[in-house]
């Protein structure tokens, strides 16, 4: 048993230092107190530059066991945010060991995040809250997107916070409630693979997990069909299908969309980025669509109505 235990530290404590931030200058950590909890997220401004006229927020969640970095070299959002000229949020989830193995609190998942109950949804907002107090933001054009536990928590976040985020777009997450209420209309636009053994596509539970506490994930379709009729869009999408990727699209009212990429063959990973981790057996992303690019155009597309 003490092997045993020693070997996990080790390990946490290697994670830990690869999983400690980068030195960026155009990366500015922040916090926030969040009942009586400072919690940390860091700021890339295009260029290291401030906007001078109000501009796009996009918050990136990371996935179950990354961090704030790890998001950022993954989704490779920084660089689309400095050729587009954008802000990103990239906020740190909740965990015992620093900047290592954090979570988000999304209904039944994960982590020390679901056992701490931590208050995800109250950060967000006092973060979104301070970025705008801080920076030139729209309003009106502040997104979400994450992968996994974080695209979980952009679901949340579109069920929750939907006074703020005019469109998500959630990575092989799932929305694993039936209590999703959003007080305004809110775009959404999906990927995820179909062999994803840690958020299956067809629902159910997981194959593969790093969290322990047992979990029935809801299959794509619902997550899809919640948001197509919550936003008042046509029952029957318009499909296209290029190489392994099938794009579905719903007729929504003026305004508002609903999209789906369907990634045949693909398993738990952000399409056209980085692995989620540089070493170990993890999926490798599918390089026939990129989910920021995509992703960004549905977001201009779609400001808050």
């Amino acid at each position: 048993m003490r092997r045993a235990a020693l070997g996990v530290i080790l390990a946490a404590a290697a994670l830990a230092s690869w999983a400690q931030p980068s030195a960026d200058t155009n990366d500015i950590q922040r916090t926030v107190k969040v009942g009586g909890t400072t919690r940390s997220y860091y700021v890339h401004l295009p260029h290291g530059e401030k906007p001078s006229a109000p501009s796009a927020l996009v918050v990136v969640f990371h996935g179950g066991g990354g961090n704030a970095m790890n998001a950022a070299r993954m989704s490779g959002m920084s660089a689309k945010a400095d050729h587009e000229h954008f802000i990103v949020a990239y906020p740190n989830g909740s965990g015992r060991l620093g900047h290592a193995l954090l979570t988000w609190n999304t209904w039944v998942c994960c982590g020390y995040a679901l056992e701490s109950d931590a208050d995800d949804v109250a950060f967000v907002r006092a973060m979104v809250e301070s970025i705008e107090r801080d920076y030139a933001v729209d309003r009106n054009r502040v997104f979400a997107t994450g992968l996994s536990n974080g695209g979980m928590m952009t679901y949340r976040a579109g069920c929750e916070l939907s006074d703020i985020f005019a469109a998500i777009a959630p990575v092989a997450g799932a929305l694993n409630t039936e209590e999703c209420r959003p007080a305004s209309p809110v775009s959404v636009i999906v990927f995820h693979g179909t062999a994803d053994r840690h958020v299956p596509y067809e629902g159910g539970e997981p194959p593969m997990a790093f969290d322990r506490h047992k979990r029935v994930d809801n299959p794509v379709s619902f997550a899809v069909g919640f948001w197509s009729g919550r936003d008042g869009c046509a029952g029957t999408p318009s499909r296209e299908q290029h190489g392994h990727v099938v794009h579905e699209a719903y007729s929504c009212p003026s305004g508002l969309a609903v999209e789906l990429y369907t990634i045949e063959g693909q398993g738990h990973a952000w399409p056209g980025g980085e692995k989620g981790i540089r070493f170990g057996n993890v999926d490798s992303p599918t390089t026939e669509i990129s989910a920021t690019d995509l992703m960004w155009t549905f977001f201009t597309r779609h400001p808050k109505t």
